[in-house]
């Protein structure tokens, strides 16, 4: 059940001016699902990407690193992406089989393989279905639409519930640009990203270095800003895609103003599809906001705030509606800032001042924290009182269905 998230409305999903969307039934793992994303991009675009840090790193994952890497992330001309198996585990036949794809994607569409990046969403440990994956390839080429965001973001689906997609439109220079993406992702999800895809394309023109600065940050932002369970994932993911198709002159410099409006864009659509694949985590009843204020960096600021974010104790209470809020405490108080000083700690609940200089506020009724637990979105505040840095982090509580979901997901 998503937490005050609704599918997106296809005709409010922007073309991007050469990016062409299409999808197609392969049989990936389960019949009559679109399991098989073909994005073909149209030549001279630069794409960036920013990946899972997990060493067991599925095979594509590190085939797109390659690719990157050798050409720069220059002339990108095509992505391919599977649901229902992640090509992870799976040894060197999962490195030949990432491959293959690309030597077979490139061969149809007439580029070279390593223009053509994988990816794969699924089920760790099992090879992939070669024969049914590349049988699908004709289909989704052939299904091509610049309109096919929706498709796109229904058929790159796991556990997800709904599908998430999002488009925004930012004047720069007097020049009307435009971002579409679209993500996955439902669990498994923590810093670092996780079991998450997301695809963003803009019709700016912006160098490869450049691009890769702006995904960086954006997904600091964003997708490296959201946990579900904490478990960190083997195929996680984000790419951008810039196609230069728009009047705006190139973008070449990450501090130019340009640069930076672009990169307000990019956080703020990259946000959108994060935050949705925390209101559809698995079993979640809650979408919860933990914000750390008054830290001296920071890298303090967001180890509280994960704390709070991953603990069991503090997620379960959520669900329950039971605002036991001192598990709130003691994950600050583990948070590793070994010199906190707790009675400059203050914890609010949305508008209720729940503790301070070190324990209960007296104005705290145990009322007032259960109305604010009751709701669907909350905002945990922490004020640490040692500086000026802050940090957010968007988490949900943790229910039985999480654990039914996860106990059947192979089944």
């Amino acid at each position: 059940m998503a937490v005050n998230l609704q599918a997106p409305e296809p005709s409010q999903l922007l073309a991007i001016e050469g990016v062409l969307l299409g999808v197609a039934e392969a049989q990936i793992r389960k019949p009559g699902r679109k399991d098989l994303t073909v994005v073909q991009i149209a030549p001279g675009a630069s794409v960036a990407g920013v990946f899972t840090r997990n060493r067991f790193c599925a095979a594509p994952v590190q085939v797109c690193r390659e690719h990157l890497q050798t050409t720069g992330g220059h002339d990108m001309r095509a992505l391919v992406v599977n649901t229902g198996c992640a090509n992870a585990g799976t040894g060197a036949q999962g490195l030949i089989d990432a491959r293959q794809t690309c030597v077979e994607l490139a061969s149809l569409l007439g580029v070279r393989p390593e223009q053509v990046l994988p990816f794969s969403t699924g089920v760790i440990l099992e090879p992939m279905p070669m024969q049914r994956l590349l049988a699908g390839l004709p289909a989704a080429i052939s299904a091509a639409r610049s309109e096919g965001w929706a498709d796109a973001a229904q058929a790159i689906m796991t556990t997800d519930t709904l599908p998430k997609a999002a488009s925004l439109q930012v004047v720069i220079d007097g020049v009307t640009v435009t971002l579409s993406g679209i993500s996955k992702g439902a669990g498994m999800i923590r810093p670092n990203m996780a079991t998450m895809l997301g695809f963003i394309a803009t019709d700016c023109a912006v160098s490869p270095e450049v691009l890769q600065q702006l995904t960086r940050a954006a997904a600091d932002d964003s997708f490296n800003s959201i946990t579900i369970d904490g478990d960190t994932s083997t195929n996680d993911s984000l790419i951008v895609i810039a196609t230069g198709k728009s009047s705006l002159p190139p973008i070449t410099r990450a501090d130019s103003p340009q640069a930076k409006a672009l990169q307000a864009a990019l956080t703020t659509l990259a946000q959108r599809l994060a935050q949705a694949i925390v209101r559809d985590g698995e079993g979640a009843t809650k979408f919860i906001t933990v914000r750390v204020e008054g830290a001296r960096s920071r890298d303090e600021a967001r180890k509280v705030a994960y704390a709070v974010a991953h603990s069991p104790l503090v997620k379960t209470a959520f669900f329950a509606s039971d605002p036991n809020l001192g598990r709130i405490l003691a994950a600050v108080g583990y948070a590793g800032v070994d010199d906190l000083d707790v009675d400059g700690v203050d914890l609010y609940l949305d508008d209720v001042h729940v503790a301070t200089s070190g324990g209960r506020h007296p104005d705290y009724r145990e009322e007032d924290g259960q109305r604010v637990m009751r709701q669907a979105e909350i905002t945990v505040r922490i004020v640490l009182g040692r500086g000026d840095v802050a940090a957010t982090v968007w988490t949900c509580d943790l229910s039985h269905d999480y654990v039914s979901i996860n106990a059947d997901y192979r089944s």
